[in-house]
């Protein structure tokens, strides 16, 4: 006899794929009292594991479901993640692509979600459930496991994972994968995993799988035995610190931060993620923590005597490789919506919502009659003086014989930039010299992967951005030659549709940023940089440097483009691209060896532990001494 459950519910027949699509286009979140649609739009790239399936069902029931075509599936995933950060995690997109390579080009994006606790939902196709076919084409032959397939990999860069081999188990692993991403804790990918055969099977769903759900995003409050232990501790604190996070952008904080800092005089460093907690200047505003940091922020944070996480993982940069705080009494206070994050350092966890316990903690330090400690007000404000007046001294100026640095255009954007303008930035030397330098206040957002440091996120995350906010200033890409050439044909989407950034693009010939590494800790060059071979020496990294026309590049796909080798050609181009509505590139070359003051934080990369080469050795040595001030930090 066939299997008919929910005979007494009104059903719709439709193919699983047709089932999942309805389904998506009735999720919706609330937050504040404010409800959108979830998940209002879906990326794909087809092939033969997912075209005759979930493009067949977008095609007759997706018309209030949107479809993207990007170049490369790894994109998408990037382009989803920036529209779910620009949207504070309230919606996402879908992204669905074929068997095989298909689905393990995504793989490198849901890792930088999941790193990032971005949500976007992942439909990878995978083999045929029956199992009739075969050994099918892309499909790996496991050799003693049949049930596994390429899009296993997803487990481990997944926040949730299911594998659809029956056409009603959508109905149990699509409201799963909601509940995921709607979570502040669990926030992530969500994959699920949907054999090409299944996609087309066909089921009779009951209709009220297809009836508007609103997703909830809660706010949990704090344990009042914890504000307790916090304001105790702040009592007493002569040197207190907070670290900002994104946590504090998730919770819509930037209000409250501003004035828990304001209330007992505390200084304000930020992770990278968390730059723009402080939406407007301050005299308490230090800048960029961590490694890349200001040096202004690291003097502070290693004397701290307590310190204030707020939404922050507590990456090895933010922390210094455990070595930032060098207080030998410092404490920690950790506010964050994950208890696995706000236990870390054995601070005292405060596992709940950042701006509901900001305000309950200003409300009962206030009570407990903690004032600002003048004094120590005073130090930052002069401090803070000093690093300014160092910017401008040294830092932003032109150097005889140079060229223009990475530093100035750094500047030039922070007197150009508007409130609403938005600046995306993922690896290479820029995410650390923004981290230092750009001002993300008056209006201005920074938007910085730093948590997977993934080269090619830039653009298509910048393509979401733009997505998740339409008509709201320019969108900015701030990214090095290298990183672009490893994926710049995202471009071709933004033209597609009509999607206008501008680009600006460094040149500085190379990986300067690893190659920099290198040098500090190899004491040679090897790989790193666009050089012709040498034939004479059969080397990469003594040759000529290989020319390219990025600005030609640029223009044969659509786009306007400048070179520029000053700050006044800069400038002017900045000028003009504002003015264009199409999207434009600004090709800046740089000098490649410039580098920022140090912010005076370690950060732990291990070197050769034995070598011949003394050049080698002697950096390696040098390394090391920082290891002395790596701690273990509990309380």
């Amino acid at each position: 006899m066939m299997f008919r459950p929910f005979l007494r519910q009104e059903t719709q027949r439709l193919t699983m794929g047709q089932a999942l699509i309805k389904f998506l286009q009735v999720q919706y979140t609330e937050y504040d009292g404010e409800e959108q649609r979830f998940i209002p739009a879906i990326w794909g790239i087809f092939g033969h594991g997912n075209v005759s399936g979930l493009s067949q069902a977008l095609w007759e029931y997706g018309a209030d479901l949107p479809y993207y075509q990007p170049t490369n599936e790894q994109s998408m995933v990037h382009a989803a993640s920036g529209f779910a950060r620009a949207r504070l995690r309230t919606q996402t997109f879908a992204c669905t692509t074929s068997i095989g390579p298909g689905a393990t080009n995504m793989v490198t994006g849901a890792a930088t979600a999941h790193i990032n606790r971005l949500p976007v939902l992942l439909l990878p196709s995978d083999y045929y459930a029956t199992r009739f076919q075969g050994q099918v084409l892309q499909d790996i032959e496991h050799p003693v496991s049949l049930d596994m397939s390429v899009t296993d990999c997803f487990r481990v860069v997944s926040q949730f994972f299911d594998r659809i081999t029956r056409p009603e188990q959508i109905l149990y692993a699509a409201p799963e994968a909601m509940r995921v991403m709607t979570d502040p804790v669990d926030a992530g990918p969500a994959t699920i995993a949907l054999p090409q055969d299944i996609q087309s099977v066909a089921f009779d769903y009951p209709v009220n799988f297809f009836r508007k759900k609103v997703w909830r995003i809660e706010r949990r409050q704090p344990d009042q035995r914890r504000l307790e232990e916090a304001i105790a501790l702040l009592k007493h604190a002569e040197r207190p610190y907070i670290l900002a996070g994104g946590g504090v952008h998730y919770s819509k904080a930037w209000a409250e931060l501003r004035a828990f800092s304001d209330a007992f005089g505390i200084p304000v460093g930020e992770t990278h993620s968390g730059r723009g907690a402080l939406q407007q200047e301050s005299p308490l505003l230090i800048g960029g923590s961590g490694h890349t940091g200001t040096p202004l922020s690291g003097k502070y944070a290693a004397d701290a005597d307590l310190v204030f996480l707020v939404g922050t993982r507590l990456a090895d940069f933010a922390t210094g490789s455990y070595s930032a705080w060098q207080n030998p009494d410092v404490k920690f206070v950790s506010i964050n919506v994950s208890g696995a994050h706000a236990h870390k350092l054995g601070a005292l966890p405060i596992v709940a919502d950042a701006r509901d316990t900001l305000r309950q903690l200003i409300a009962a330090g206030a009570q407990a009659g903690i004032k600002p400690n003048a004094g120590y007000v005073e130090s930052v404000a002069v401090d803070r003086q000093a690093w300014l007046q160092q910017k401008r001294d040294s830092v932003y100026i032109q150097y005889p014989n140079e060229r223009m640095s990475q530093a100035q255009v750094i500047g030039a954007l922070n007197d150009f930039m508007d409130a609403g303008d938005t600046l995306v930035c993922a690896a290479g030397t820029a995410p650390g010299d923004l981290h230092q330098l750009f001002e993300a206040t008056a209006g201005r957002i920074l938007h910085l992967e730093f948590g997977n440091s993934c080269m090619g996120y830039d653009i298509p995350g910048a393509i979401g951005v733009r997505l998740a906010r339409p008509g709201e200033g320019e969108v900015y890409v701030f990214l090095g030659d290298g990183n672009y050439l490893l994926h710049p044909m995202e471009l071709k989407t933004a033209v597609q549709e009509g999607v206008k950034l501008t680009v600006i693009l460094l040149q500085n010939d190379g990986f300067q940023s690893i190659h920099g590494h290198q040098k500090v800790l190899v004491g040679h060059s090897l790989g790193n940089e666009f050089r012709v071979r040498n034939q004479e020496t059969g080397r990469l990294d003594d040759g000529e440097f290989v020319e390219i026309d990025y600005a030609k590049n640029a223009e044969s796909l659509g786009l306007r483009a400048w070179n520029v080798k000053d700050e006044a050609e800069l400038k002017r181009a900045l000028t003009e691209a504002r003015q264009e509505q199409r999207s434009c590139m600004i090709v800046a070359q740089i000098e490649r060896y410039s580098r920022l003051p140090r912010s005076g934080i370690w950060w732990d990369v291990f070197g050769a532990e034995v070598t011949d080469d003394e050049a080698t050795k002697q950096l390696v040595d040098e390394r090391e001494e920082g290891r002395a001030g790596q701690r273990f930090y509990w309380s």
